[in-house]
């Protein structure tokens, strides 16, 4: 699986305005929505489903929220970056300026196992993340990620 599978240069949203981590997702439940066809709603709740579980706050300012949804017929990812850091509640209690989310269908186990396997190792590389922090530009964005 590449990023170009499951991401297209729609898929970015930079400076999302939000005063905390609820907001952040909700505003990404709706920009999600638009390019899945899915409710804006259902998603909110399957990513607050999943924050209940415990923090998809990364560590070192990034934050992965991700979910299974009915009606999906395929693997989404997008990034995101909210206008301001925020409390993510993340495991290093470093405020969160860099989300992947991911949207994967009800029965896509291994898909979406790949997938987040790939989202965390570019979350986990240090030098990628912090050229992707000075990035403000999605396209380039996509193409340093899809090398």
């Amino acid at each position: 699986m590449n990023i170009s599978d499951i991401m297209t240069e729609k898929n970015f949203f930079l400076g999302i305005r939000a005063n905390n981590k609820r907001e952040f997702l909700q505003e990404l439940s709706n920009r999600a929505a638009e390019l899945t066809g899915l409710d804006s709603r259902t998603i909110f709740e399957t990513f607050l489903e999943r924050e209940n579980l415990g923090s998809t706050g990364f560590g070192g300012g990034s934050a992965l929220p991700h979910g299974r949804f009915e009606g999906l017929d395929k693997v989404y990812a997008i990034f995101a970056k909210p206008s301001n850091p925020l409390d993510f509640d993340a495991i290093d209690n470093k405020p969160v300026d860099m989300v992947f989310a991911l949207l994967s269908p009800e029965d896509s186990g291994a898909d979406h196992l790949t997938a987040l396997a790939k989202l965390s190792r570019i979350l986990k590389d240090e030098s990628l993340c912090k050229k992707l922090r000075q990035i403000h530009r999605p396209i380039e964005i996509f193409a340093l990620i899809n090398e």
